[in-house]
Formats: C-alpha cells, sequence, structure tokens
C-alpha cells in the first residue's frame, strides 16, 4: 500500500518490541519510561520525504504502542520522543530529533553528520544545555519493517562441535574479502563472501572449527574519524542491536544466513562480537540518533548526583545501563534474534566487564550472567567475555561465571614474552600452556575456558609480533600515540621489511614457535585471519580506523612459497590437536594423577630430563623446559606426548626423560615434518623451536 494513504492509527499491543507485520498492517512498540508523548513517523519508499506522524496511541508498562493498519513490510518509518529537556536530571528529549527504533531489523540510507543531529546547539556558550530545532530527519538513516519470512535452513544443522574440540578463527567480515581478486567486485566485503567455496576450502584445510566475526551490526561511522578522512573499520560503534552492517550486503539480510548456512554444512560455526556495553551515541556531546532520545535515564548508566554526565567505563563516552530490566530485555532479546533467525552458534562480548556491573561494581552474579545462564536458547551457546574494562576493578580475568569462556591476555603476553627470550619467563609459560590453571581452575571450570591466542585485531599480527619493536600507527591520525605502547614484538635485527635471510629464518622460526604454543596448550585456541600466511599491517598496532590494504587480508601472500608453508603448519597443529587428548585436556583434574605407571598427567623437565623443582623454577635466566602430558582416550588407552621449547638463541639437547617411553616425532616446528619413528635418547631443538613427540602406538593399537 503507498505509505501515504495509511491514515489512522489504534491502539495496538505492548508486545513484541519493534515493528511486527501480522499481513494486514504493523504493530509498533518501544519502551520509553520518561516520556510524555511519542510520535511514529512514516517516510516515503526513499527516506526523503515525511509523510505522516501518528501518535502512538496506548502505553502499557511504559511500553508505548499503536497499529497501522494496511501497512505492509518495506515500510520506513522512524520516532520522536516529547518529554523534558533537562540535562541536569538526565533526561535529553527533543521532538525535533528523527529517532531509530531500537528493534529496528533492517536500516535504510546512511546517516549523514550534520548539526542537526545533536540535541543541542554545536558551539552555543552553554554547550549541551541549550536545546537545538532544526530537524535531523534528513540526516538520518530509516528503520525498515522488515519481512520476517522464515529463512529456508534446508537440512542445514549447526555442528555444535564441543569446546574441546573448538579452534577459533578471528576474521573481518570486510577485510576477508576485500583483496580477493578471484572475487567479483560486488561480492567482495560482503557477507556474501563468506560463503565463497574457495574461502570455506581454506578454512578446513586450517582445521578450524568456528570463525568468530568482528561486529556484524548496524555501526556509525564516528564523526572524529569522517573529519580525518578516515573509517570505522573494526565496527566496535554500534547503532543498531538488530540490523545487520548495511554496507556488509549487496541485497538482503539473507546474505549473511546463506554464509551463516554454507559454513555449518562445511562443520564450521560462526561466533560473533557483540558490543552492547556502550553505543555510538557516545557521551553528553554526541548525536541523538536513538536510545538517548527515547529515554536516556533509562538507557545509561548517569553519575550519581549529576545525571548530566555519563559514567565511562568503556572509554567510548557512555556506559549501557544493564541494570535497568528493559535495557536488558533489549540485550537478551537481541541475541536471541540473531540466534535463532540467523543461526549464530555463539557471542563474543565485547568489554565483558562492564555487561556484568551493578550499582556496585563488577559482580559475576550480575543480572546480565544470570539471565544468560538460565536462557534456554543463549545458555546452549559458545559464550565468551572479554574480560575488563577501564572502569574501577576492570580487570576480571577468570572472575566470570562457569558457562563463559575469557580472552586471556596473560596467554598473549607470556607466550610473546617467553619466546621473545625474556628471563624468568619459564614458570609463567608453564602455567599457561596447562590452561592457565591458576587462574581458571575454580567453581569446577574446565580448561576451555582460557581462549588462547598470540595475536588478535586488537593489537599486532602474527608477522608484525616478529618484524617490529615499535607500534607505527602514524596513518591512524593520532601522531603515533594511540595503541598499546607494549607489545612484547621484537624485529629481530631490522624494523619492518627485510631481505636478510638470517633474521627472516629467525621470524619464521618464531612465528612458527608462536603458533604451536597456542594450538599446543590446553584451553581454547585462537588464531587472527592472516596469522597462517604471515599477513601484516605495516607495523600499525591500532588499525580500527584503517578501511584499507592496511587491514585488509593480502591474499597474494597465502600465494607464496612462504605463506602455503606456514598454512600447511597451522593444519598440521590443528590435526595434531585433534589427534592428541593430551594436548587439550577436557578437566583440570590432578596434575600428579598415574596416567600409565611412572608418568603422571603433567611433568615438567629441563633439558637434561630431570624434573623441575621449586628452585629450578626460580632460577631467572634458565629458560628451555619439557612438558610431558598424559590423558585417556574415549576409546580406551592412554595418550602420551612430550613438548620440548628452546626460546634461546642457541640449539638445545634435551635428553628424554625417564620412563622410556617408544616415541614419534610429530612435529619440529624448525623443519615443519612428521610422524616419523624417534628411537634416540636425545632431541636436539634448533633455536626458537619446538618439538612434541608423542607415544608411538603398538601394532594394533588406535593411533
Amino acid at each position: 500500500m503507498d505509505p501515504s494513504q495509511l491514515t489512522r492509527i489504534t491502539g495496538g499491543q505492548p508486545t513484541p518490541l519493534g515493528a511486527t507485520s501480522d499481513g494486514l498492517g504493523v504493530n509498533f512498540a518501544v519502551f520509553s519510561a520518561h516520556a510524555t508523548r511519542i510520535e511514529l513517523c512514516i517516510f516515503d519508499p526513499k527516506g526523503r520525504k515525511e509523510l505522516r506522524r501518528f501518535d502512538l496511541p496506548e502505553c502499557t508498562d511504559e511500553i508505548w504502542h499503536g497499529y497501522l493498519p494496511d501497512a505492509q513490510p518495506g515500510l520506513l518509518y522512524g520516532y520522536r520522543a516529547h518529554g523534558p529537556y533537562d540535562p541536569q536530571n538526565g533526561h535529553r528529549f527533543n521532538p525535533h530529533k528523527l529517532l531509530l527504533d531500537p528493534y529496528a531489523r533492517q536500516l535504510s540510507g546512511p546517516l549523514h553528520w550534520s548539526p542537526a543531529l545533536f540535541g543541542y546547539r554545536m558551539n552555543h556558550s552553554r554547550a549541551d544545555m541549550s536545546f537545538d530545532r532544526r530537524d535531523s530527519a534528513p540526516a538520518m538513516p530509516k528503520a525498515i519493517v522488515a519481512d520476517e519470512v522464515p529463512f529456508n535452513w534446508g537440512n542445514s544443522k549447526a555442528p555444535c562441535t564441543s569446546w574441546n574440540d573448538t579452534t577459533i578463527y578471528e576474521v573481518h567480515v570486510r577485510g576477508a574479502s576485500m583483496q580477493r581478486e578471484d572475487l567479483r567486485q560486488p561480492l567482495r566485503g560482503t557477507c556474501a563472501a563468506l560463503a565463497d567455496p574457495h574461502f570455506i576450502e581454506h578454512l578446513q584445510r586450517l582445521g578450524v572449527t568456528a570463525v568468530e566475526l568482528l561486529p556484524v551490526y548496524a555501526f556509525l561511522q564516528d564523526h572524529f574519524l569522517t573529519e580525518r578522512g578516515l573509517r570505522n573499520y573494526w565496527g566496535y560503534s554500534t547503532l543498531s542491536y538488530f540490523a545487520p552492517e548495511p554496507g556488509y550486503l549487496m541485497q538482503h539480510p539473507n546474505e549473511l544466513r546463506l554464509a551463516i548456512r554454507r559454513l555449518h554444512a562445511a562443520g564450521i560455526e560462526v561466533i560473533l562480537d557483540v558490543v552492547y556495553n556502550h553505543t555510538c551515541e557516545g557521551n553528553e556531546m554526541g548525536p541523538t540518533l536513538s536510545w538517548r532520545g527515547l529515554d536516556n535515564a533509562s538507557y545509561y548508566r548517569l553519575m550519581p548526583g549529576e545525571e548530566r554526565y555519563y559514567i565511562n567505563d568503556t572509554g567510548c563516552g557512555n556506559t549501557v545501563n544493564m541494570s535497568h530490566p528493559r535495557v536488558l530485555q533489549m540485550v537478551t532479546d537481541s541475541l536471541r534474534y540473531w540466534a535463532t533467525s540467523y543461526g549464530v552458534d555463539g557471542f563474543r562480548f565485547d568489554l565483558g566487564v562492564t555487561l556484568g556491573r551493578e550499582g556496585n561494581g563488577y559482580d559475576p552474579g550480575s543480572g546480565f550472567f544470570d539471565v544468560i545462564l538460565q536462557d534456554p536458547v543463549l545458555s546452549k551457546l559458545k559464550l565468551i567475555s572479554e574480560p575488563w574494562d577501564i572502569g574501577p576493578d576492570g580487570y576480571q580475568l577468570g572472575n566470570h561465571p562457569p558457562g563463559f569462556a575469557e580472552w586471556n591476555d596473560k596467554f598473549r603476553d607470556t607466550t610473546r614474552r617467553f619466546w621473545r627470550g625474556d628471563e624468568g619467563m619459564r614458570g609463567d609459560m608453564a602455567a599457561r600452556l596447562c590452561g592457565s590453571r591458576d587462574i581458571f581452575d575454580r567453581r569446577h571450570r574446565r580448561p576451555w575456558s582460557t581462549v588462547n591466542y598470540v595475536a588478535s585485531h586488537d593489537g599486532f599480527t602474527l608477522a608484525d609480533i616478529v618484524s617490529y619493536d615499535g607500534r607505527h600507527n602514524e596513518a591512524n591520525g593520532e601522531d603515533g600515540n594511540d595503541g598499546h605502547s607494549e607489545n612484547f614484538s621484537h624485529n629481530w635485527g631490522a624494523e619492518g621489511p627485510t631481505d636478510d635471510p638470517q633474521i627472516l629464518e629467525t621470524r619464521g622460526r618464531v612465528q612458527r614457535a608462536l603458533l604451536g604454543s597456542a594450538m599446543l596448550s590446553d584451553g581454547t585456541p585462537m588464531l587472527l585471519a592472516g596469522d597462517e600466511f604471515g599477513n601484516s599491517q605495516e607495523g600499525n598496532n591500532n588499525a580500527y580506523c584503517q578501511d584499507n590494504p592496511i587491514s585488509w587480508l593480502d591474499w597474494t601472500q597465502a600465494q607464496s612459497d612462504a605463506g602455503r608453508a606456514l598454512s600447511r603448519y597451522v593444519g598440521r597443529l590443528t590435526a595434531l590437536r585433534r589427534a592428541h587428548p593430551s594436548v587439550r585436556s577436557a578437566r583440570y583434574g590432578d596434575a600428579g594423577q598415574e596416567i600409565l605407571p611412572g608418568i603422571p598427567a603433567i611433568s615438567w623437565f629441563d633439558a637434561s630430563g630431570a624434573q623441575l623443582d621449586g628452585p629450578a623454577w626460580e632460577a631467572e635466566q634458565e629458560r628451555v623446559m619439557g612438558l610431558r602430558r598424559a590423558a585417556q582416550r574415549p576409546e580406551g588407552g592412554a595418550d602420551v606426548t612430550l613438548l620440548l621449547m628452546n626460546p634461546t638463541h642457541e640449539a638445545v639437547t634435551f635428553t628424554l626423560p625417564e620412563p622410556a617411553i617408544a616415541w614419534s616425532l610429530e612435529l619440529d616446528s624448525d623443519k615443519p615434518a612428521g610422524p616419523a619413528p624417534w628411537d634416540e635418547p636425545t632431541v636436539t631443538v634448533a633455536p626458537h623451536s619446538l618439538v612434541l613427540l608423542a607415544q608411538r602406538a603398538e601394532p594394533g593399537e588406535a593411533p
């Protein structure tokens, strides 16, 4: 129906929230505890002209609602909220500002930066205490009434890989394919490219079981970046919690659903990196786009006694108020929507500590964690937290409730320092290899709770860890002062690219050792996309605003001899991980429990084959070590492996520990190959390298 012909509105229903079509009309429902009146604004199909406004006629339990007969999916709309403009008391209503529905499933048109987007007069002497009467509608994207026809998932089912068998591949939707010359131009940088058979085959060769996608929710191109000619690349500036980012779609959200279906068919799960800790509206000087205009005092945490200002535990200007039941409902409704409508298998929560904050600070028993863990849909998914924020007591690694995994930055930093050759790292590295039980072995948690990684989107790539001593972020326009100042990296003799064969050889060894450490440790390994073939960001360790080849994966490197060899090495590591339960313990258990006579679950040795004791652990200048692990195989029998690690500049000969075992050399990171029987009493490990031996199966036994 022509939207200009819509002339009446009835009371409708307060549930469900958002815009819901029943075939005969559309029900609209939106939360606001403090508004005095809310208008529904209808636009022409191009979103340029406002055709009509309707007062939502009913308010039930702080939900404003109305039913628009004859309205159909595809209708463009927004809201205007009336109420007090009283920043001192936390209220910022301004009906001149068009507001996005927080439950919008699809958006039309981009945001165009304009002074009209702000609820106050910019450059006014009273700053945000002033009031702006310009209409923001011409600059705003519009919500679209979505056509919720069920997507045909066919016979595809989610792989449901157990946590103990999971290997994660962190990847950016746009960056994964922008430099894929074998793809047609319209596909590059879109969700559809994730469904490309060549990309999926690459993931399968690597042996990863899950992709973790950087934010795919609609996000804002921040004003401070556009003014500098840059773009928000990572997407940690959420504009809508229910709508996919339009820039990642050619036409329709089903492109993302199709990609997920094809990944599932290949045995690969999909985890979304999600940002519920803050929104794109920033602090009191930010724009009024949705939540601020609908009910600022409910959606955000405000400073007690100074409600004009926002609590900023996130470093992004505002903090979403998870203590409010309707805000918590919005977040859980969003999570369930992506889990059910898009079939995603899990979520990684950006600044997860913020989500667990109550009025008295961080609480692992907060409402957010409680509601997630009791939810019949969400509690069955893979849940990962980034266990820190910048607020008081903001570092909470290991202090999340059972059911959540956590990014383990201690694993990242310890592993980098160990292979860099820092003194005094042997004991800390030993703890990381064994699932960081000093941090996570509590409340009956499992080793999978630690997500082990040496590189992620936030920081240096693996290639840059071994190529740069310092960050090189000049392209970000902040005089190189942004990003981590301490990366525990080393260039091994030259800053950046080099043709020196000795430096390149050392860099290659350290890269393979770092990858081996992550893949052969108890816990859940995570690989940064591109690290498997040596992708570089030119030393930029904070490429959040680099939507260009600095951040995009360079697939020409993947086709080089070195890139192919490194990718094969990663595939070998994941295969070894699958084959040997001793390198991915399912439980912490008793490290001293004998699995075989004279062979406990965990044993540590020095190069002479002697067990490491207390004084040996305290010898700061000692670096090399051997880790023998043993575990029962599910099908019966035992699995025993011996990991030998040499972070020094010289080759080290290890004497194999007693009791004698018929070993097979499964991996030598210096010369990736194997397996092969090993009957010698010693093993020489090259500089900056590791070796994995495994108990050789006797004839007729399981390998």
